[in-house]
This record gives structure tokens, C-alpha cells and sequence, in this order.
């Protein structure tokens, strides 16, 4: 850090850490014993693209090895984009085993920052559902290296359940290193995974 960025109040960025995602499976536990809220089994990947041959191979190295397992019935990753020009990739597990779908989420992540393209992960997600069908997903920003909880309404018109997301907050606190700033849980309306 430079003497202008302590003259301006800029500190180092937060790099991010992708092993927090391994905190997951634990955080599951809370939510189900907490809020009654389970995985669903299904978590994303978001990504700015990049137009070039090394991003393409390195696409399809995550969905050779995210795929394997299709031969022995597992499902296969999907890739969408959004109305922003976003890249999501969907993986599936089973409901119960948050870990498998962490480990998936957490590979990708790897051959993403690993090839050089670090810089165009924006968040990852893990969702889940509670008996009444409510969704809720712990998004993990990577610029933050941080997570909040993000609840939509169910309906579609682009609403959120803030008192569940602040009582998501308040179970999850210990267990993760969760956003401070409520201005950075940013709406993710229809991400896959959700």
C-alpha cells in the first residue's frame, strides 16, 4: 500500500479465499438446526466471461471434470448467462452430501483463479429450502471474501424476505465471515441454484 492510498483511505483489497466455501456444509447444519432451512443440493458459479481460446479450454476443463461422474449418474453442469452478460455455472448433488457440491463449487473456482482468471469470479452460491418451500441461498462475494444470506420472495417479483435474510445473519455469524455492510448483499433474482 502506497502513501497515496493511506492519504486517501484506500486499503488493500480483500484477496479472496476459496477455502472459505469449505465452511459450508457446517453452516447447513446451523440453518437446518437454527431455521429449518436444508440444501437443496444445487449451487452456482458466476463469472464475468472473457472472450479468447484460454478461457474456452479452461470452460471445458471444468466441464470435463465436473462432468465425470455423469457415466454413473451423476448430472451434468449447465452453463447460462444472464440479463447482465454473466456466465453461471450450475452444479447438482445430492441434498445430502453439501460437501460433494462444495467440493464442486470449489474446483471450478480453483481452475478459474488457477488459469488467471481470478479476476472475473464474482460470487458463488449453495441454496436451500425450507419446509414450506421458501428459498435461501449463502452467497460468497469474492472481491469481499465474505457471505450473506439472500431470501427471495416466492412470486417472482424481484422482492426479499429481509427478516429472514437477518435472521440467517444472526445464526450464521460465528460459523462464516458474513458481510457487514447490508448495502453489498446484492439481489441475485434468478440465479441457478436458487
Amino acid at each position: 500500500m502506497g502513501f497515496l492510498d493511506v492519504i486517501l483511505g484506500r486499503g488493500k483489497p480483500v484477496l479472496p479465499d476459496l477455502d472459505r466455501l469449505f465452511a459450508l456444509p457446517s453452516a447447513a447444519v446451523t440453518l437446518q438446526a437454527g431455521a429449518g432451512f436444508v440444501p437443496t443440493g444445487r449451487g452456482s458459479v458466476c463469472f464475468a466471461s472473457v472472450e479468447g481460446g484460454a478461457f474456452d479450454r479452461i470452460r471445458e476443463d471444468v466441464r470435463a471434470l465436473l462432468d465425470a461422474d455423469t457415466g454413473r449418474g451423476g448430472v451434468p453442469v449447465e452453463f447460462s448467462r444472464d440479463s447482465y452478460g454473466y456466465t453461471w455455472l450450475l452444479a447438482r448433488q445430492p441434498a445430502d452430501d453439501p460437501a460433494a457440491l462444495v467440493n464442486d463449487l470449489h474446483a471450478v473456482n480453483t481452475l478459474l483463479q488457477e488459469g488467471g482468471f481470478g479476476p472475473q469470479l464474482l460470487c458463488s452460491l449453495m441454496g436451500f429450502r425450507d419446509a414450506g418451500g421458501r428459498p435461501l441461498a449463502l452467497v460468497y462475494l469474492y472481491k469481499r471474501g465474505t457471505f450473506y444470506p439472500f431470501a427471495p420472495l416466492p412470486g417472482g417479483a424481484d422482492r426479499r424476505d429481509n427478516g429472514l435474510e437477518l435472521q440467517a445473519r444472526a445464526l450464521l455469524e460465528s460459523e462464516l465471515p458474513v458481510e457487514r455492510d447490508l448495502g453489498r448483499w446484492f439481489p441475485v433474482w434468478g440465479a441457478p441454484g436458487l
